[in-house]
């Protein structure tokens, strides 16, 4: 277990090293998905206002009279669009990744980094529009956006051991990547995103409470459109961090030279 554990912290600490690698790979994967485009990166924000404005304004539901509802769905569809993305990549990553495994000596990490630098870049995007409707819709910037802000920084900081997690997932066991890529949309609709709890019973009782993608979001959301302090909501997602990453490391720790094997 011990040598695990420095097997996976040491080929972390070559991969931080190696940052400039992982960061020009996520910027060139960016650039490639959206070459010859006219808007270029910006369809991801065009792409981020379509949902949030078909959720608010197309699926109406009884909440949508509230005046923070838009708001509601803005900060969920930015939070919950980031995690699909995440998670639903991940799978398929040293698939993709193959030829680069094989060929190279580079450390696993740079591979998950560079997956992660490119959803964070992807989540800049829709960011700056949550943002923009947040301002427009009266949410002025104040403390509690920091709160919201220490959210968003858990679920970065989560964000490398989801990608191994799940991609040692999909290296295991193929078929994954659809199981995966199904739940993840089923999800949604099981997750607050766009409809909000007041104390229902039955299934959106189970869902919202038993939900752990609930308290990934509720520690964005609640800071702005309840400005209240998430204790509960970060303390969770702060756990579910730590529960990934001990996942993670013993993962990298045991599998990272056997890897080539498996895809």
């Amino acid at each position: 277990m011990i040598a695990a554990l420095n097997g996976a912290f040491d080929d972390i600490s070559k991969a931080m090293r190696l940052h400039r690698v992982w960061i020009a790979l996520a910027h060139e994967d960016i650039g490639d998905q959206h070459r010859r485009t006219t808007l270029g990166p910006l369809w991801m924000l065009v792409n981020y206002f379509a949902f949030v404005g078909t959720f608010a304004f197309v699926f109406v539901t009884k909440d949508a009279g509230n005046p923070s509802y838009i708001a509601y769905v803005a900060i969920g569809m930015l939070v919950w669009f980031y995690l699909t993305e995440t998670i639903t990549m991940s799978v398929s990553l040293f698939q993709r990744e193959a030829s680069f495994i094989q060929g190279t000596t580079l450390p696993l990490f740079v591979y998950v980094m560079r997956l992660t630098m490119q959803c964070i870049i992807r989540a800049g995007y829709s960011l700056a529009g949550c943002v923009l409707i947040l301002l427009l819709g009266g949410y002025g910037i104040n403390t509690n956006w920091l709160v919201s802000m220490l959210g968003l920084l858990l679920i970065v900081l989560a964000t490398p051991a989801f990608v191994m997690v799940f991609a040692f997932l999909g290296a295991f066991f193929p078929d994954s990547e659809f199981i995966v890529g199904n739940l993840m949309r089923v999800g949604m609709f099981f997750t607050p995103v766009f409809w909000v709890y007041s104390g229902q019973e039955g299934v959106q009782k189970y869902a919202y409470r038993w939900n752990p993608f609930t308290y990934f979001l509720e520690g964005v959301r609640e800071p702005i459109t309840a400005g209240i302090f998430p204790i509960q909501a970060l303390a969770v997602t702060g756990y579910v961090c730590l529960g990934l990453w001990a996942l993670a490391l013993l993962l990298l720790g045991l599998y990272r030279k056997r890897i080539v094997f498996l895809i």
